[in-house]
């Protein structure tokens, strides 16, 4: 258990990085739904920030993974790092000043404003150069830098928004013709949003300061051709993903048959009830951030596809109950996110929403084998088939009438996509990379579940009594069926610590 207990070790600080970035954005939530003027103004942020992660997809075009893949693999590990890098480096620069160049086409075809799109650039470039030190981070198993600076770049994106969207306006003002009041505007709560980003992530990059300094600026071609060749494929698959992820909400503004204002409203009610699945994400988030380092560096071992299938049965277990807890306790988590009731009425999405990021979860295990096998392009094609079911769904759904149109419809697209990249990967894996998963065990936890969700949500809903004895029950179901590894786990401590080794001193004398 010991290879298990190191990674839940590191998957609990990672989680950290995650949780308390994911707490900051929960606290966003409530301010900028109180602060904006409208739903429409939240809409908008929607959408630019659905843009940002697009293009954070393209910029990194699939550098991290296959720094982690040619990091275990070479020798040379500072060459890694330093190609890796110098690339970055080259691109994004060049995407900064062609970006800065069209920026005026590029807010017209994006529908914002030209100064958004200037910040935004900013961003992107920042972002891009610290894709590598954070990989590295987690490469060299520094969990704690990583969740520090994670923690940190949200931490300053916080207070600059309560700041801007709280304090500045009163400090301007009580200071009329002075300091607060010369860089206070009306009506630039959006802008002020970005620039808290672009200053957050200024920061950040200053943290990593030292990883530039510290260069050879060294390039290898030959690795970079092998990477590049690796990380392509990968970065096919994170555009699919980030238009499974974020282009319903651009989609939403674009094809809901409504003004333009009205359609970013729509836009905002989705994206602030999108929010209440908030902590499957994060347990998605931080699973992914400690597993994807763990699965490369024990590839080679004797008995790598019976941890992954027992690491997968966990995964699922522990999601499973979160799942159920989330939608038990959703309209709890409306009213501490969502203060405004006019964002209520998008709260019928949820459980698609919860469910969908749990089954990319599930994805996000059962696609380990095409990394492992060096096949990153069945990635990407099973990717694309999620792209092209979340386009092919929002473009049918959204501008419907009725219980399955607008944003229902997105958020139905979405459990379709990563629903079908699931079965495609599993049924494909078993192909070429057979794992003995314990399909019944699995399949029954998720369906129960699921079950019980659906149940409680649209029969039960605010019955916390109900809500409850579903939890429990599910419990029960967890606690009968595993009841054999959690009587090894127990058994493990209770084993009689030698004064000497510190490890059991014979087999008989395990209680």
């Amino acid at each position: 258990m010991g290879l298990y207990k190191k990674l839940f070790q590191q998957t609990a600080i990672y989680g950290m990085a995650a949780v308390l970035p994911k707490i900051f954005s929960f606290l966003l939530v409530p301010l900028y739904t109180d602060a904006l003027h409208d739903k429409g103004d939240y809409g908008r942020v929607s959408v630019l920030f659905s843009w940002m992660i697009f293009f954070n997809v393209l910029l990194a075009y699939g550098m991290e993974t296959a720094f982690f893949r040619f990091y275990n693999r070479e020798k040379d590990r500072q060459q890694v790092v330093e190609t890796a890098m110098v690339s970055l480096v080259w691109t994004s620069f060049a995407f900064l000043f062609t970006a800065l160049l069209f920026r005026e086409k590029l807010a017209i075809w994006a529908g914002v404003d030209v100064e958004y799109v200037t910040y935004l650039v900013w961003i992107l470039l920042l972002d891009a150069l610290v894709i590598i030190p954070f990989s590295k981070l987690r490469a060299q198993q520094r969990p704690i830098r990583y969740a520090v600076i994670k923690v940190g770049n949200v931490l300053v994106n916080l207070i600059l928004n309560v700041f801007f969207l709280i304090y500045l306006p009163k400090l301007a003002a009580h200071d009329q013709g002075g300091f607060f009041d010369s860089i206070y505007y009306s009506n630039f709560q959006v802008g002020y949003i970005i620039i808290s980003n672009v200053v957050a992530s200024l920061l950040t990059l200053l943290a990593f300061a030292p990883d530039y300094f510290k260069m050879r600026w060294h390039f290898d071609w030959v690795l970079w051709r092998k990477m590049l060749q690796y990380g392509l494929p990968v970065m096919v698959a994170g555009v699919a993903f980030a238009i499974n992820e974020q282009f319903d909400k651009i989609l939403l503004q674009k094809l809901l048959p409504l003004s333009p204002e009205q359609a970013e409203e729509q836009v905002g009610i989705y994206s602030a009830c999108y929010k209440i699945g908030l902590f499957m994400v994060l347990f998605r988030t931080a699973y992914t951030l400690g597993i994807e380092p763990f699965f490369f560096s024990h590839a080679d071992k004797e008995n790598a596809a019976n941890t992954y299938a027992t690491i997968t049965r966990y995964f699922v277990i522990f999601g499973s109950f979160i799942q159920l807890a989330v939608i038990v306790f959703a309209d709890i988590l409306k009213q501490i996110m969502l203060r405004d009731e006019v964002y209520w009425e998008g709260m019928k999405v949820v459980p698609l929403i919860i469910f969908a990021n749990f089954f990319l979860g599930i994805y996000t295990n059962l696609s380990v084998w095409y990394k492992l096998i060096d096949k990153t392009y069945i990635g990407a094609l099973i990717s694309l088939v999620g792209a092209v079911v979340t386009l092919l769904l929002n473009f049918w759904l959204i501008p419907l009438d009725g219980p399955f149109g607008g944003y229902y419809g997105s958020a139905i697209a979405t459990i379709g996509a990563y629903g079908s990249m699931m079965l495609i990967s599993y049924l494909m894996g078993q192909r070429y990379y057979p794992v003995p998963y314990d399909k019944k065990r699995i399949g029954g936890y998720l369906a129960l579940s699921i079950v019980f969700s659906v149940l409680y949500f649209y029969r039960f809903r605010e019955n916390y009594l109900v809500g409850s004895a579903l939890m429990l029950i599910f419990l029960g179901v967890i606690f009968i069926a595993e009841k054999d590894a959690i009587r090894q786990v127990l058994q493990r401590r209770e084993k009689p610590q030698s004064p000497v080794s510190g490890g059991p001193d014979n087999e008989n004398q395990l209680v």
